[in-house]
């Protein structure tokens, strides 16, 4: 699964530990759901969706 994570992060100038307390989650974890280590849990992803004011499918595209 593509993320638009890293560009909406940077948009906002935040650093990966800013956007993880934001989340309630590690730095190690928006690192990894960055790099498309890691798929987010349907919960994550409505709280990432909110954070960014978007709608899920705006951030998280098919590969």
């Amino acid at each position: 699964m593509n993320n638009r994570l890293k560009v909406l992060r940077a948009e906002r100038d935040w650093s990966q530990a800013d956007l993880a307390d934001a989340l309630g989650v590690s730095r190690q974890t928006v690192n990894a759901l960055e790099t498309g280590r890691y798929d987010p849990s349907l919960p994550l992803a409505f709280r990432i969706a909110k954070v960014f004011g978007q709608p899920i499918e705006s951030i998280f595209t098919e590969d």
